[in-house]
């Protein structure tokens, strides 16, 4: 069974869409207590380099992409060796086939990319989110790996991603992954329910970025699941 997220997860509304991540890192005047929402010269910049990011399609004829898919498997099971890039091994860690270039198409490269950064800065997250290890889990549950590629593209399409670096976008994946597996276990729920997890999820990722108080992506209540 294919593991995608449907268009009704990643809709949203105009007036959502077009504040995006500006809500996170705008910058505020002195004399007004609200939040600016233009970019600044360096944020546009930043922008034009995560579009660039976004564009990018994973390749296996490139030696970068190869060299990325190893080092997330090393990552994830540092003791045990990856005999061949298309291997049934790739199950192990929730992609649907023995080829995860399979499963990236609807995230690209950044997808991997996104999984890596959960790996290199929150290793303790990533290996609970792995191997399932927080909380009374359902009998079938959701593919990791696949459900790291949803969380890219729901990010991608709900996102303008006005950030103040380019780092703020992976933080971000770091964060809505959490986010996503506690709303999985506050739901109980199973495989077949993980698009209503992911509307879930979007709904509490809009109301935290909304926040009055929320300058930062630091300043997300749900960053507080993240552990290193």
């Amino acid at each position: 069974m294919v593991l995608f997220v449907t268009a009704e997860v990643v809709a949203g509304s105009a007036a959502w869409l077009g504040r995006g991540l500006s809500c996170v890192c705008a910058q505020r005047r002195e004399s007004d207590p609200r939040p600016s929402f233009d970019l600044t010269p360096a944020q546009e910049e930043c922008l034009q380099r995560l579009q660039l990011r976004i564009d990018v399609a994973y390749d296996s004829s490139i030696p970068e992409h190869r060299e990325a898919l190893r080092a997330l498997w090393n990552a994830a099971f540092p003791d045990e060796e990856l005999r061949d890039l298309i291997s049934e091994q790739w199950k192990e860690m929730g992609w649907q086939g023995k080829d995860p270039s399979t499963d990236f198409r609807g995230g690209g490269f950044i997808s991997l990319e996104n999984l890596l950064y959960l790996a290199r800065n929150f290793p303790k997250s990533f290996q609970d989110l792995l191997r399932k290890q927080e909380g009374d889990r359902s009998v079938w549950e959701y593919p990791f790996a696949v459900a790291g590629v949803n969380i890219t593209f729901m990010l991608i399409q709900m996102l303008d991603l006005e950030a103040e670096n380019e780092s703020a976008f992976d933080l971000l994946y770091c964060i809505t992954f959490k986010l996503m597996d506690h709303q999985w276990l506050a739901m109980r729920a199973s495989y077949m329910d993980f698009n209503t997890v992911m509307k879930s999820t979007r709904r509490q990722l809009e109301r935290e970025l909304l926040l009055e108080d929320v300058t930062r992506l630091e300043d997300l209540p749900s960053y507080s699941l993240l552990s290193r």
